[in-house]
Parts: C-alpha cells; sequence; structure tokens
C-alpha cells in the first residue's frame, strides 16, 4: 500500500521543486544574455572587419590603377592619375566610414560627413574652371562668327514690294476723271460728323452728270447703290479692283467686260456724300491703296 506524506514532507517537496526551477530560469536567463552579448559583439567585430575591408580594397585599387602600365589603356591611367592627384586622407576616411556606420542605425539624425566640405570645394573648383574654358570657347566663337561677317558680308535680302508697285509694275490704270482733289486717301479731319476719319479712296470733284471712265480693263463685279458709296461700280482684273462711287447715272451691269478708258457713268452725290464728286478708290486683294502711290493727281 502507498504511504500517506504528511504535510511537512509535502511543503519540503513543494520547496524543493521551487529551488529547483528558479535555478533552471537563471541559468537559462543567464544563457539568453551570454547569447545576446555574444552576437552583438560578434555584430561589432564583423562590422569593423568589413570597414577595414572596404578601406583596403579602396586603397589597394587606387595604387593598381596609379602604378599599373599594362592592365589599362593610356588615356584611362591619365584620367585615374588625375583624380588620385587629389590628397586624400586615408585616416580621416576610415573615420568618415566609422562614423556613417554608427549614424546609420539611429533614426532622425542627419548624416553630416566631415570631409564633405574640402570634396565640395575640390569639385567646385573643377566645374569653375571647366566653365572658364567653356566660356573661352564661346567667346571664341563669337568672335570667329564676327570676323567672318566682317569678312564674308552676305548679301542683303531684297524688301518685298509694295502693293503700289507691284499695279504699277504689272496693269495700266489711268485717271478716270480729270477735276479738282477735294479729298485725299488716309486719316482726315472731317467737319461733318457722317463723313468717315479715314478716307479709302480720293475724292474727285465735277458737277453732277460729268462722265467718267474706266481707270483700267476688267469685269463689272458689282454694280449696287446700297451704303454709303451710294451708287457704285466694281470693276476687277486678276485681284486688282478699281471702285467708282456717288454716281448719278451708271452705264455697265454686272458681267460685262470693260475696256480702259471706256465710258461708264456719271458724277454724282448719292450715298453719303455732301456735294457732287466721284469717289475712286484702287484695291489690291482687297487691300486700300493709295490712288497717289500709282497716278498724278
Amino acid at each position: 500500500m502507498e504511504r500517506a506524506i504528511t504535510a511537512d514532507e509535502r511543503i519540503r517537496k513543494a520547496e524543493e521543486i521551487y529551488q529547483r526551477r528558479r535555478q533552471q530560469n537563471y541559468r537559462t536567463n543567464q544563457t539568453r544574455v551570454n547569447v545576446g552579448s555574444a552576437r552583438k559583439d560578434y555584430k561589432l567585430l564583423k562590422k569593423l572587419f568589413l570597414q577595414i575591408a572596404v578601406c583596403s580594397l579602396i586603397y589597394i585599387t587606387f595604387y593598381i590603377v596609379k602604378n599599373s602600365n599594362y592592365i589599362f589603356s593610356a588615356d584611362f591611367l591619365k584620367q585615374a592619375k588625375e583624380v588620385l592627384s587629389y590628397d586624400i586622407n586615408i585616416a580621416q576616411t576610415y573615420d568618415n566610414i566609422s562614423n556613417w556606420f554608427a549614424l546609420l542605425g539611429k533614426e532622425n539624425k542627419e548624416i553630416t560627413p566631415v570631409a564633405e566640405e574640402e570634396t565640395t570645394e575640390q569639385t567646385d573648383a573643377v566645374v569653375q574652371e571647366e566653365t572658364v574654358k567653356i566660356e573661352d570657347i564661346a567667346d571664341a566663337a563669337v568672335h570667329e562668327e564676327q570676323t567672318l561677317s566682317v569678312t564674308e558680308a552676305p548679301s542683303s535680302t531684297p524688301e518685298p514690294l509694295t502693293d503700289a508697285e507691284i499695279i504699277k509694275s504689272n496693269y495700266s490704270i489711268i485717271k478716270p476723271l480729270t477735276g479738282t482733289i477735294t479729298s485725299r486717301f488716309g486719316n482726315r479731319n472731317p467737319t461733318t460728323p457722317t463723313v468717315p476719319k479715314y478716307h479709302t479712296g480720293i475724292d474727285i470733284a465735277a458737277n453732277t452728270g460729268t462722265k467718267f471712265i474706266a481707270a483700267m480693263s476688267g469685269t463689272v463685279v458689282q454694280v449696287s447703290s446700297e451704303g454709303d458709296y451710294g451708287n457704285h461700280i466694281k470693276i476687277q482684273l486678276d485681284d486688282v479692283a478699281t471702285l467708282y462711287a456717288h454716281c448719278s447715272k451708271i452705264y455697265v451691269n454686272e458681267g460685262d467686260a470693260i475696256s480702259q478708258g471706256q465710258e461708264i457713268g456719271e458724277v454724282g452725290e448719292t450715298g453719303n456724300a455732301t456735294g457732287p464728286h466721284l469717289h475712286f478708290e484702287i484695291r489690291k486683294s482687297e487691300r486700300y491703296v493709295n490712288p497717289d502711290d500709282i497716278l498724278d493727281f
């Protein structure tokens, strides 16, 4: 039969179990602490060896590039020697790399390399020197271009002909009527409010019923009595047109072929007119042309 356990024995066994578990937990925690410390030391040691290896690799690479005569081409060696000609402090570079690794794990902090100032000054100096060279080349190009422009001056481009010059060179126009000129082409200061300030033709005063002729040959494209022109005629040849306004009588119809010098109407004062006269216009592609530039009135 199983022996009965007294209360004191139960208490004693419970205390033994408690002490045993406490010792096990202490050993486990100590082991974890030792392992964590060992891992941390291992990481630091690994980081240190990595920094040393990187610095050694950089130095060995620079040394090989600077002293090699067979591996690289002459142009590459020349450029590499220009880079190596700058003063490089290995110890300071190592300190910078160490500081960079130390600050890499910290958050919300700005990384400011110590030697960046010197490198920036050297880069600025190189950029400034290259800028000066580019400016010199640009100045030389401008000087050469100016010299060429002086020695080899290009031929001047002729100015385009005016509408009046084109009409005089290609068409025959004569005076439609001989009389007193009361208003010429362009801006004017009329005393009557109904008279426009800009005159698109030339006014030739004459008695009502005086006959006038066609200034140039062409086709009658308009015969009308509407608007300020009153009774008027428009004769066109190609893109050149002549217009005769304020007529008392008109002898022609739309579509008629007109010869230069043919009688086509009589002077009047129909439309917006202050007295009997012939309003005469010349147009080129519907652009108004000063008759004084073509005819001597």
